[in-house]
């Protein structure tokens, strides 16, 4: 179980690194919904084995954050026609790199809290805390309101980590509770993305403060 649980957080490290690394939405797109069965998965393989509830609210988070989510995305992309993040607020490269910094410092955090799920449960907080970090920066540092969308996803999926390794007695209520809050923030996220690219024909955000009444 802590070998699997440990390739599951490499592999969620290495898709953090890819949506940081690459200019490509369609290809941000496919990552963010690769994450969600890596992040259904290491909730399964904490100590003691989950209970039916935890199972339930697993699989309906996978579905919802690996087939819906992404589907709303894609379809702002087909709508907006934007293929690529070409003029990002920080480079790709300074982003690999600032990447790694936010890897070692979320490795430095986790060593200092106590999970009350034990030993194994531990692992999952430097990948948790990057996955958060990782969302952040997108969110500040692409100019594209899809990419923002998609950092607020990577974020969501962070969080949902940490609630997962945190709530020992009702996780599943806590992470319904944030799993219903994304998705009307993403429903209502696409909305707007859709009238700014109707009212001013791109979705750079950065371009909409020099807007005049």
């Amino acid at each position: 179980m802590q070998v699997l649980q440990e390739i599951l957080v490499i592999v969620l490290i290495l898709l953090n690194f890819r949506l940081l690394g690459t200019s490509r939405l369609g290809a941000c797109v496919q990552t963010v919904a690769l994450q969600a069965p890596v992040i259904g998965l290491l909730p399964l393989l904490v100590p003691g084995g989950p209970d039916r509830w935890i199972v339930a609210m697993v699989v309906a988070a996978t579905v919802v954050k690996g087939l819906v989510l992404p589907a709303l995305v894609r379809r702002a992309l087909r709508e907006t026609g934007v293929v690529r993040e070409l003029e990002p607020l920080l480079g790709y490269t300074f982003s690999i790199l600032t990447g790694t910094g936010l890897l070692v410092l979320s490795y430095l955090a986790g060593r200092s809290l106590q999970l009350p799920m034990g030993g194994a449960a531990q692992l999952l907080v430097p990948g948790t805390l990057f996955t958060m970090l990782t969302g952040l920066f997108l969110i500040v540092a692409r100019r594209k309101a899809i990419t923002q969308v998609l950092g607020f996803l990577v974020l969501e999926n962070g969080i949902y980590l940490f609630g997962v390794a945190f709530a020992v007695h009702e996780p599943w209520l806590v992470q319904t509770g944030v799993l219903l809050d994304v998705f009307a923030a993403v429903f209502v996220m696409g909305i707007t993305i859709h009238q700014i690219n109707r009212e001013f024909d791109h979705i750079d955000t950065d371009r909409l403060s020099s807007t005049k009444d």
